[in-house]
């Protein structure tokens, strides 16, 4: 099983990537900055919490992640 810090990073660099994109997205649709910036930090975080979650999930009950490169045997 992976490290405490492994998950802590998997879950920030979830996070990031899910801001830049979801700012991206937001300031495109000409979306006022603030605005996007809370709305696309709340999801962000939200989003990496989830898929983090499910991860460990499936990561403890040893299921492959064909695209996660965190299963048991790394």
């Amino acid at each position: 099983m992976k490290s405490t810090g492994f998950w802590v990073r998997r879950y920030f660099v979830v996070a990031g990537g899910a801001l830049v994109l979801l700012v991206a997205v937001g300031l495109l649709k000409g979306r006022e900055p603030e605005r996007v910036l809370a709305e696309s930090l709340l999801w962000a975080v939200v989003t990496a919490a989830v898929f983090t979650a499910f991860r460990y999930r499936s990561a403890r009950k040893g299921e492959a992640c064909a695209l996660c490169r965190d299963t048991v045997e790394d």
